[in-house]
């Protein structure tokens, strides 16, 4: 199943934890935070001032 936008920080760690090194690699440091349990990925992004699409991009080459 494809990761989206849409997808819970949070969700997406638990299915697939390699994907924590793209996280960080953009600034979202907070991985184990309150926040990453209901945040999507797109409200991270805006918040951390990063490219929504070029993210689920390299998390869905990572989980491939």
């Amino acid at each position: 199943m494809a990761i989206t936008k849409t997808d819970i920080i949070g969700d997406v760690l638990d299915r697939h934890p390699e994907t924590a090194q793209l996280f960080l690699s953009i600034g979202m440091h907070c991985l184990g935070c309150p926040a990453s349990r209901g945040e999507t990925i797109e409200e991270a992004c805006s918040v951390h001032g990063a490219d929504a699409d070029q993210l689920i991009e390299a998390l869905n080459a990572a989980v491939q």
